[in-house]
């Protein structure tokens, strides 16, 4: 019992903090598209390298979308915990 209680509570930390993650991402893109860098660039660069192959990343003129999918200890979990941020960088120049 002990066991399935640790392992859902593991699982509910790195969803968190795979919003948590995205969120940053997303902010970090939407500034660098302000200041004329590569959104997706930052996006990625924004977050810590066990993440770097679980992050999606679609940026237009002004609008970011990070998907980040946690890690998972049942298989097939993370992908139902993904986690999505937008931000928006402004009105287009």
């Amino acid at each position: 019992m002990f066991g399935i209680v640790a392992i859902a509570m593991l699982q509910a930390l790195a969803a968190g903090a795979a919003a948590e993650l995205a969120d940053h991402a997303a902010d970090s893109a939407a500034v660098a598209i302000a200041q004329g860098r590569d959104g997706v660039a930052a996006a990625r660069a924004a977050v810590p390298g066990w993440a770097r192959g679980r992050i999606d990343v679609h940026a237009t003129a002004t609008r970011v979308r990070v998907t980040l999918t946690p890690p998972s200890l049942l298989p097939g979990l993370g992908s139902r915990l993904r986690a999505t941020a937008t931000a928006d960088a402004g009105p287009a120049s």
